[in-house]
């Protein structure tokens, strides 16, 4: 058999059982390593190289050099999940590099950390000034978590006392101009709802390059022609301000009456539908 077949053979066998192999280890190979699986990987690569292009070697030894190192790679994550002694020992700890916003100069240096690639580290996560960290660790992958000070930290709701609803994962629903029948019905929709949407937005499924729906039903679309402007779901605050006009409505007829039963009646309608309000407002907001 001429070498270049040869060649071609052996590489499409190693590419196969790489790729088989690659899956039975799982997604931490194409992921963040830990020391043991980076000398594992690269080993592994090494090996199905030397195979492909070293002809005098068999393709057996090839694959069985693979298996092995595989199955080392397998045992050392399983005690590691066991063994908190064989994780510290193989994924390593983490390393804090600022506490109550000063840098920490000696784990810096045991790290091998310039303060140059410490700020590089802290811009990724939109932090400029280390005075503003309270707490920052290095991890064991390389990643750096960093806790800023309480007073520098974004306002949420939950800060404010203000109720926000839930909302769950968007779905797909349209897909270069064609329609994802499995995320429209994931979505509770129809397809004769999604045409009338579109008609309302005066689109039709093939100027469409992605629609999808929010959790609250509404369509937002991502047309082809990104010159066109394609109005924003008004369903939700039209709901609200018809709402809130009842409301005002009841309290100018309370106002407007002589009698006292109608004007009690209208009061306590008022008061109803301003409880309606405030419990639909966390929904019913852009």
């Amino acid at each position: 058999m001429p070498e270049w077949i040869d060649t071609v053979i052996r590489s499409f066998i190693f590419l196969a059982a790489l790729f088989f192999m690659t899956k039975i280890l799982g997604k931490k190979q194409i992921s963040e390593l830990s020391f043991f699986e980076y000398i594992s990987g690269i080993t592994i690569g090494s090996i199905a190289g030397e195979a492909i292009t070293g002809l005098e070697n068999s393709i057996i030894q090839g694959l069985l050099s693979i298996a092995i190192f595989s199955l080392i790679t397998l045992l050392v994550d399983y005690l590691a999940l066991k063994s908190k002694t064989v994780r510290n020992l193989v994924d390593g700890r983490g390393t804090v590099l600022i506490k109550d916003g000063k840098v920490l100069e000696d784990n810096l240096k045991k790290e091998k950390y310039t303060i140059d690639e410490l700020s590089a580290l802290l811009r990724q996560k939109d932090i400029y000034r280390v005075a503003d960290v309270e707490f920052a660790v290095l991890e064991p992958r390389g990643t750096l978590s960093a806790l800023l000070k309480k007073e520098h930290r974004p306002l949420t709701p939950k800060d404010i006392q203000l109720k926000v609803a839930d909302e769950k994962e968007p779905q797909t629903i349209i897909m270069d101009g064609q329609i994802v029948d499995e995320a429209l019905r994931s979505a509770g929709k129809s397809r004769g709802w999604l045409l009338t949407e579109l008609a309302k937005l005066e689109l039709t499924l093939e100027n469409v390059f992605i629609g999808q729906v929010d959790s609250y039903g509404e369509l937002t679309v991502d047309i082809y022609d990104d010159k066109m402007q394609v109005p924003s779901p008004s369903e939700r605050p039209l709901l609200l301000a018809t709402l809130k006009k009842v409301q005002a409505d009841l309290e100018i007829f309370s106002l407007g009456t002589e009698d006292e039963a109608s004007k009690a009646m209208y009061i306590k309608n008022a008061k109803l539908v301003q409880e309606t309000i405030d419990k639909l407002t966390p929904y019913l907001s852009s």
